[in-house]
């Protein structure tokens, strides 16, 4: 499953098979192309060595960590980014931040279409759109698009907060 194998379909939020076909694999449109490798590439003993165990199974296995045990859960007090735990991209700002009391951080927009792609997910028994980070292909969680929210995007970015690491977001007077 990792760094591009098993043939999995990479897409933006809500694309099928078809629509990735049509655009040819256009990264532009949120396809990645199959194969291309990520910026950030490390062995399976690499990550081991990096991440605890928690991380690991979430980050480079497509785990899931237990609903409500993220401290990133809450709104937040101050402006921060969100980062890839894997890697260091930054994926997330707290301002798409929003609570969609579902036990995990919830975002309705990423940083930039090109800081995560997508993956369809055909694992239990329905299709989702996984969300991975576009630098090393960590697993971050899932995006749907559709539930209601009064976002600016109708999109849930459903993330693993073991996979994002908080940090300040720097100030505007700098």
């Amino acid at each position: 499953m990792r760094n591009g194998g098993g043939g999995e379909t990479r897409a933006g939020p809500g694309w099928g098979v078809d629509d990735v076909r049509r655009h040819g694999g256009n990264a532009a449109l949120g396809a990645r192309v199959e194969g291309m490798p990520y910026d950030v590439e490390k062995s399976d003993e690499q990550w081991q060595a990096e991440l605890s165990p928690e991380e690991y199974h979430v980050l480079r296995e497509a785990g899931t960590e237990r609903p409500g045990s993220s401290p990133l859960e809450h709104l937040d007090d101050r402006p921060y980014v969100y980062q890839c735990r894997g890697c260091g991209a930054e994926l997330f700002r707290s301002e798409t931040k929003f609570d969609a009391r579902c036990g995990w951080p919830a975002f309705y927009a990423p940083l930039a279409e090109d800081r995560v792609e997508y993956v369809e997910d055909r694992t239990l028994g329905q299709v989702r759109t996984e969300v991975r980070c576009g630098r090393c292909g960590s697993h971050l969680g899932h995006v749907f698009t559709g539930e209601g929210f009064p976002t600016p995007t109708d999109q849930r970015y459903c993330i693993n907060g073991v996979a994002l690491r908080r940090v300040d977001a720097p100030t505007s007077d700098a």
